[in-house]
């Protein structure tokens, strides 16, 4: 089983909010409100697709490269618990 299948009702949860706020984007341009608001939609939209990707991220690292908790070398288990948190931190 993979495990976006495993997470797949957080994920789809986590889609279908982005879905929304790409609709309410959507409202404001048609609706022809200041574009401070606009970008205010649209940036709180990239903050929810990169909080999405980084999820996705992680769980692809702790999956198919290797989990830090799971990992006897400690070298590589700290070399993989940097990259996850490099990723988040990245998407930001």
């Amino acid at each position: 089983m993979s495990h976006t299948v495993k997470d797949k009702t957080k994920l789809l949860a986590r889609v279908r909010r982005i879905k929304g706020q790409a609709e309410a984007v959507e409202r404001a341009l048609e609706a022809e409100i200041g574009c401070t608001d606009v970008l205010m939609l649209v940036a709180s939209m990239r903050g929810a697709i990169n909080g999405l990707t980084a999820e996705l991220m992680e769980d692809h690292i702790r999956h198919h490269v290797v989990d830090p908790a799971r990992e006897p070398d400690p070298e590589r288990a700290k070399g993989a618990a940097e990259l996850i948190e490099v990723v988040r931190t990245y998407l930001k």
